[in-house]
């Protein structure tokens, strides 16, 4: 241990000569306490919120997804795709059609996206954990099924296993507009509501109908090896960015392959924003805390002067008590850290396991989500160790001058 960091140890927790040197201490110790613990608060539910989200998508979205950077339909049947299929790490292979269309039920209508799916999309996600009513079915063995969000539900008046049933109309891709007889126009196909999905996203409940993959090639006029997308699903212990990595390389840049984060990049990258933004503005509060720092160090100097003389004439340099105060300063900011640190993580714990900050009626969950980030508590740390550097380096940038002053 070296001898600066001994006797900055020491006066940080010896009694002063005044009472006040040790009271605005402990305040500067508790300002920035305080500021770290909000820190930790706030970071911690801004990754409770994304975990949440990822966890909601995770149920709809795949593990990967393949679709073409330029254009909107490939052919599934290549050397590429059927060496895909058949790799170990790929669980689940699930060919995808996705376009828009015209819903009708009875007397009430709207625009949709209707994906086409494969019979492994049920074991490719988890949409039996987020199916709202009824089950997903997309072929019972006689009639074809339809599957739409909560949100298209809402509008159409849709509920599961109603006997009357949802027409989806596609404008016909072959042949020309019928100007006498427009209804010619579209194609159209009858399907029954087996269940009502809802992934609490707007993006998906209020705008998707999941069919059956051979209902929307038929709607579409597709041919049975066309899709706009290839949906996979890794076998457990794959690493899916190696994976990811390995399949660009395979299809080359006329695909795209995306993990879930890429599927949803915009709306992460939102929510990633929004937490650094309150990261720079929580961190510009704790700053102006730490300036208690300056005050607290300049009256320790000012009690200390006789220590420093004597310092002197024992033959310590200016370095020598210029780091004696930095050490201070850090551990005054330290000290401060490792007790925020600590309280937040624990009101973090509370509410993750009691969840007594509630967010009200008509949210997704009853509490704030919490999950706590060995990484963000580092980061906030060093933060303030870097901010105790910044506040305790004026007051000590003083005691030089006053050296030079005195010669």
């Amino acid at each position: 241990m070296s001898f600066s960091f001994r006797i900055a140890r020491r006066y940080l927790f010896s009694k002063k000569s005044h009472n006040a040197i040790n009271i605005i201490s402990g305040i500067s110790a508790g300002g920035v306490a305080v500021g770290t613990m909000a820190l930790v608060c706030v970071l911690s539910v801004f990754n409770g919120f994304d975990s949440l989200i990822s966890n909601m998508f995770s149920a709809f979205d795949p593990d990967l997804k393949i679709t073409l950077t330029h254009g909107k339909t490939f052919d599934v049947n290549s050397v590429e795709f059927n060496q895909l299929r058949k790799d170990k790490s790929v669980a689940y292979f699930t060919e995808v059609i996705e376009e828009n269309a015209l819903l009708r039920f009875k007397n009430k209508q709207m625009p949709a996206t209707v994906k086409g799916v494969g019979n492994d999309f049920e074991k490719m996600t988890r949409i039996d954990s987020i199916m709202y009513d009824g089950n997903f079915i997309l072929y019972d063995g006689a009639f074809q099924r339809a599957v739409p969000g909560v949100g298209v539900a809402g509008i159409l008046g849709l509920g599961a296993h109603f006997i009357d049933p949802l027409y989806i109309f596609a404008p016909k891709r072959t042949s020309k507009i019928n100007l006498l007889r427009p209804e010619n126009s579209f194609n159209q196909i009858g399907t029954f509501v087996s269940g009502i999905f809802t992934v609490k996203q707007s993006v998906y409940d209020d705008h998707y109908v999941l069919v059956s993959i051979d209902v929307a090639r038929d709607l579409f006029e597709y041919q049975k090896s066309t899709v706009s997308a290839v949906e996979l699903k890794l076998a457990k212990g794959v690493d899916s960015d190696v994976f990811q990595a390995k399949i660009r390389k395979q299809l080359g840049k006329d695909y795209q392959v995306k993990n879930r984060y890429e599927q949803q990049e915009s709306f992460f990258k939102i929510m990633k924003i929004e937490k650094w933004i309150t990261y720079l503005i929580l961190c510009f509060i704790l700053l102006i805390a730490s300036f208690n720092i300056i005050g607290s160090l300049s009256m320790l100097i000012i009690d200390k002067k006789a220590d420093i003389e004597t310092l002197r004439n024992l033959g310590a340099d200016n370095e020598l008590i210029k780091r004696i105060f930095l050490f201070e300063g850090w551990m005054i900011s330290g000290v401060g850290a490792l007790i925020g640190i600590g309280f937040g993580s624990i009101l973090c714990l509370l509410q993750e396991y009691f969840g007594f900050l509630k967010l009200g009626t008509g949210y997704i969950v009853d509490a704030y989500p919490v999950v706590t980030n060995v990484m963000d508590m580092l980061l906030v740390f060093v933060t303030v160790l870097i901010m105790g550097f910044l506040a305790a380096y004026y007051p000590v940038r003083y005691i030089r001058i006053k050296e030079r002053l005195s010669e």
